[in-house]
């Protein structure tokens, strides 16, 4: 009988999310083409002509309004289900940020591909030239070896003499980590590349460590590469599947999971296909190349035991929660401070139990650890890369904790907010949105600039600053 409550309770709880993710998508999709109609309906308009930019061309010349004497570019990457300039019409996913700069770039990456494949993504929208996901990988994974091709890169002259500043958000933190350690490896064939590409990496609410929230998705804890059968990622799967098969160009255009490499469509792989893809006998959910299993705390482990943090490199992350402490309890911290699409997402993380019959991600875990967090991820894992092995950090609780800058160290900072806060609704952060950015911004152009000796920082070596 209470086996039977507490599976009617997770049916329930499976409803009600599915729900407010449907609604709260229609609401962002309906707002972009709400925001396009308006603009192409406008009285200067004589003709009406509904068409999506095309994404791989639509900043194709952005790379000219860069040259040898210009700053370095700052390159803002999305998270999960992001998306960058061209796509949902005039809707920006870092909430306008953009436009704080003259030299910003929002690249257009796979919002569901593996952390993998978006790096590779990333390094040919910058460099040129079609997407070489590797031989290997591709053979391994089942999809094609090359994908979309940038006729002309957004920034080409891309080398160690004219690096870059990355922001990433939420997963695309982890984008630009792996991209810095492929850069490093080598990875791109004709391509002489080297980690001292990247000048600065800075991370909002970045996926460093993994997260509880991909097991009450529905992966599973044991391995933290399959999924249960039934949760809401496998409706997600369900989902992805339908929309990449029927393959609408003009609706695909608009907005791209990303797994065009994959090659679903119904063109491609008929009837027979797409039952096999169902069945959960192909594709990126069959082979387990998409993003979840990379968030999940195992995932997250295998990328972060072969990534490094480079000394010439200048790392900021700032961590977001939304929780506080009550009788020794961790607890939703207010109501009207949390978006409704992750209130429930906080209350649930807050009281995350790892499955005693399964053993523990990594030595000396504890489920306490855990529990702060920002409704997506938690707090201990946006600080800095810490498991399986801790990288050199700093706490930051005054800018005077950054004077001077050194590179490779972690400079992270605990700040409140939930996790779409800094993105997509300028609103929602007020005041603190303009703070958030202009530091940001402000620290690329003016702390961490490697090519100008006046603003090199202290060089000299540091040692680790626990919190």
């Amino acid at each position: 009988m209470i086996r039977l409550w507490l599976s009617s309770l997770q049916l329930i709880e499976l409803f009600i999310s599915s729900c407010v993710h449907l609604l709260y998508g229609f609401y962002i999709f309906s707002t972009a083409i709400t925001y396009d109609l308006f603009q192409h309906f406008k009285p200067n308009n004589n003709n009406i002509n509904f068409e999506v930019k095309n994404v791989s061309n639509s900043q194709k010349n952005c790379s000219s309004s860069f040259n040898d004497d210009d700053l370095p570019p700052i390159v803002l990457v999305h998270g999960i289900f992001g998306f960058g300039q061209g796509r949902l019409g005039g809707l920006s996913y870092f909430a306008g940020a953009e436009k704080k700069d003259e030299r910003v770039l929002v690249p257009d990456l796979g919002s569901l591909t593996s952390i993998y494949d978006r790096a590779r993504e990333l390094f040919y929208y910058l460099k040129g030239g079609q997407v070489d996901y590797g031989e290997e990988h591709s053979k391994l994974y089942g999809h094609s070896q090359f994908g979309r091709v940038y006729e002309q890169g957004n920034y080409p002259q891309w080398d160690d003499e004219h690096p870059i500043h990355f922001v990433g958000h939420s997963a695309g933190a982890q984008v630009v980590r792996v991209l810095q350690q492929m850069l490093a490896d080598k990875a791109f064939k004709g391509h002489d590349t080297h980690p001292n590409w990247v000048l600065s990496i800075t991370s909002l609410s970045g996926a460093f460590n993994g997260t509880t929230r991909t097991y009450f998705d529905g992966m599973q804890p044991e391995d933290g590469r399959t999924m249960k059968p039934i949760c809401l990622l496998q409706l997600c799967r369900l989902g992805v599947i339908v929309y990449d098969w029927f393959d609408i160009s003009w609706l695909k255009e608009y907005y791209n999971f990303g797994f065009d490499h994959f090659n679903m469509s119904w063109r491609k792989i008929g009837v027979s296909g797409f039952v096999d893809c169902i069945l959960g006998n192909a594709g990126p959910f069959a082979s387990g190349d998409w993003i979840l299993p990379d968030l999940t705390i195992q995932g997250s482990m295998r990328l972060n035991s072969h990534i490094q943090t480079f000394p010439d490199t200048y790392y900021f992350s700032y961590a977001t929660k939304r929780t506080r402490q009550f009788l020794r309890f961790t607890v939703p911290s207010g109501v009207l401070g949390i978006h409704p699409l992750l209130f429930i997402r906080v209350l649930q993380m807050s009281q995350w139990r790892h499955p005693s019959d399964v053993p523990p991600p990594y030595k000396g875990y504890r489920d306490e650890d855990w529990w702060d967090n920002d409704g997506a991820l938690n707090t201990i894992s946006m600080m800095y890369p810490r498991f399986p092995i801790e990288h050199p950090h700093r706490l930051v609780t005054s800018d005077s904790d950054c004077r001077p800058l050194e590179p490779g160290i972690w400079y992270y900072k605990i700040i409140e907010g939930d996790h779409i806060m800094f993105v997509i609704n300028r609103e929602r952060a007020g005041v603190e949105f303009d703070l958030i950015y202009d530091s940001i911004f402000e620290r690329c152009r003016k702390h961490a600039f490697r090519r100008n000796p006046q603003t090199l920082p202290n060089q000299s070596q540091h040692t680790v600053v626990d919190s």
